[in-house]
């Protein structure tokens, strides 16, 4: 008996082995079977054992549909990992951090675009002139009536009514279940030119690269979900309150001590909408008197509610640490207008990582100006929060630096988190400051518990307290994703912005036209894409914005990169000059050497970069061992 049983033994490991499984069934990197295949007993084909009593050994059984169903539902929201090497450790590499560098398209293009926008907006007064005599009751709302003044402006209608209506299809597109890996799209349809929609009935099962779900947390089954279903049972589904009143519960003191913690401060308040959180907080820390230098490119709730506090605000260009301490020396010296006083105090605001560029703030320049100025700092880290640092603990994280350098942060949790709302991370007198004084303490409901319960175990997961090395894992996916996204589409030949690290990638369309279709090209190709366009962006600047998630895997990837390259041949959309990177390492050594004799002879420095246009399957089969190298 024993001799079969080993016998038996050594006939699994050997099917195991040449299949490529393993005998856990719960192994993510076996792909489902299919349901067809017969259940395969395995025992020795002696006499001798085929009288004696033993029970053949079952080495496989298919699952049942409803397991394979499941077993899909969760592939949809959070893909299996490929393979080891799909992994990457976000961070700083030392040395001074580069800004990335800006690749622009032929002036044709940039001429054209600017051609593009003066016939839209030509075509589109001529449109008015006609259809406010012929179809006046189509302008009824933009006219005073019985005494009432119009609520619409006419001059601030035009460009909703003749530019954005014509793409007003790709916008705000319904959609069902959970927006994780997969999301799936409820198809519409317009009969008067986009200003109405009807549904068709229909729904299409679309590759998600719009959501800004980066660690993937948007899942309907696992810890996460258990956690919320459990706080539902418990709590509700409201605080019904607002903080100071009866909507601070148990939970919401733990979250916050949780979220102090992950982010290494002090103390930290929750709220329940990230917008809310800059809209409120700048009134409680400035007032008349202090100045605020914000980046350009902040966000509009911090400009919103910088301009709420009543204090000075001055802008500095975008990510530019000189032009920021310039702008420091003139209103150090300069004070107060008019009476030249200086000033309370002096708050300069940046983002951690920008929305709409991709780019990360350079943390170590900006600290720097900040000890030699003596000015408090904030970071908004809506994007960078979980998304960027060898423990997705955000900018500070990823540069190494000190989080008590910096005195304020700020966050979302709707991106990483899987949830909604902000928090504010501080020593313990500023929060304790912002509960006395800010607005949405007192008039802002509370964080729902379901969503306390979200931030809480996914937060725990991230550190490794639910499922070690899932948190790990995550972090680790979303930087080799990022990578490799970005990496693919440089050597494809597109204009992309931003940090190599950075999960937001902006592929740069810059004609209006192009916009639409794009996103009709890329939904044909059943992938979800966003299109920015101005105001959101400079007029020029028009772009598609792929947000990458640790949910995705290198499959999903290639085959954006795949519908990326047809539809990138079809409108003419490969502008890379090759400057900002894409070329084969071995051109680069080749080329250095060719500069250097070129200086050595002329004197001059003058660099000539050949455009890159790999081939796809050139740029597939290079992509994963290049990854780890620097993408320039």
């Amino acid at each position: 008996a024993t001799h079969t049983q080993e016998v038996q033994t050594a006939a699994q490991v050997a099917l195991l082995a040449a299949s490529g499984g393993s005998l856990n069934p719960n192994t993510s990197q076996i792909s489902s079977p299919s349901l067809s295949l017969p259940t395969i007993s395995l025992s020795t084909a002696t006499a001798d054992s085929a009288n004696m009593d033993v029970p053949p050994t079952t080495l496989f059984q298919p699952p049942s549909p409803g397991e394979t169903r499941r077993l899909a539902e969760q592939h949809a929201q959070f893909g299996p990992l490929g393979h080891p090497s799909h992994r990457y450790t976000s961070k700083h590499q030392g040395g001074e951090f580069p800004e990335p560098i800006m690749d622009e398209p032929p002036y044709y293009y940039l001429f054209t675009t600017y051609i593009s926008y003066l016939i839209l907006i030509a075509f589109g007064h001529v449109r008015d002139f006609f259809g406010k005599r012929f179809r006046e009751e189509n302008y009824r709302h933009l006219k005073p009536r019985n005494g009432y003044g119009a609520l619409n402006s006419d001059f601030d209608n035009f460009y909703i009514r003749r530019l954005k209506l014509r793409i007003n299809d790709c916008f705000e597109r319904p959609v069902t279940g959970v927006p994780g890996r997969y999301i799936t799209l409820i198809d519409r349809t317009s009969d008067d030119h986009n200003r109405h929609f009807r549904l068709t009935g229909t729904y299409t099962d679309t590759l998600n690269m719009s959501s800004y779900n980066y660690l993937g947390f948007a899942q309907s089954e696992g810890p996460c979900a258990d956690a919320v279903e459990e706080t539902i049972k418990r709590y509700g589904i409201s605080s019904v309150g607002t903080r100071v009143d009866a909507g601070t519960q148990d939970l919401h003191l733990e979250v916050e001590d949780l979220v102090a913690k992950f982010v290494e401060k002090e103390a930290a308040m929750v709220f329940s909408m990230g917008f809310g959180t800059n809209a409120s907080v700048f009134s409680a820390l400035v007032s008349k008197g202090c100045l605020i230098i914000s980046d350009e490119l902040n966000h509009a709730s911090i400009r919103f509610g910088s301009r709420l506090s009543g204090a000075s605000i001055e802008i500095f260009k975008h990510n530019d640490v000189k032009a920021l301490e310039k702008k420091l020396r003139e209103v150090i010296s300069q004070g107060q207008p008019r009476t030249h006083r200086p000033w309370k105090k002096i708050l300069v605001v940046v983002e951690g990582l920008y929305s709409m560029e991709g780019t990360m703030c350079n943390l170590p320049g900006i600290l720097a100006l900040k000890k030699k100025y003596k000015f408090n700092l904030f970071i908004d880290e809506a994007h960078s929060i979980g998304a960027i640092g060898p423990r997705g603990r955000g900018v500070c994280d990823y540069f190494g630096v000190d989080t008590k350098d910096v005195d304020i942060l700020m966050g979302t949790l709707t991106k990483s988190f899987g949830a909604n709302g902000g928090y504010i991370a501080a020593d313990k007198v500023i929060i304790d400051k912002l509960r006395a004084s800010n607005p949405a303490v007192f008039y802002g409901e509370a964080p729902t518990p379901p969503v306390i319960a979200q931030i809480s175990t996914s937060l725990r997961i991230i550190n490794g307290e639910i499922v070690p090395g899932e948190g790990e894992e995550r972090l680790q996916r979303l930087a080799f994703n990022s990578r490799y996204l970005r990496l693919g589409l440089k050597r494809l030949g597109f204009i992309v912005y931003g940090h190599d690290d950075s999960p937001v990638i902006p592929l740069l369309l810059f004609n209006p036209a192009k916009m639409p279709a794009f996103s009709h090209e890329m939904l044909k190709r059943k992938i979800s894409v966003v299109i920015v366009g101005y105001p959101a962006t400079p007029l020029v600047s028009s772009r598609a914005r792929f947000c990458v998630s640790a949910a995705h895997t290198k499959e999903d990837l290639d085959r954006l990169l795949l519908a990326c390259d047809e539809v990138g041949n079809i409108l003419q959309l490969k502008f890379s000059s090759g400057i900002a990177g894409g070329a084969l390492p071995e051109e680069i050594a080749e080329r250095n050497g060719q500069q250097g004799q070129q200086q050595k002879g002329s004197g001059k420095k003058h660099t000539s970069v050949t455009p890159p246009r790999w081939r796809y399957e050139d740029v597939i089969r290079r992509g994963v061992q290049d990854v780890k190298l620097p993408l320039r």
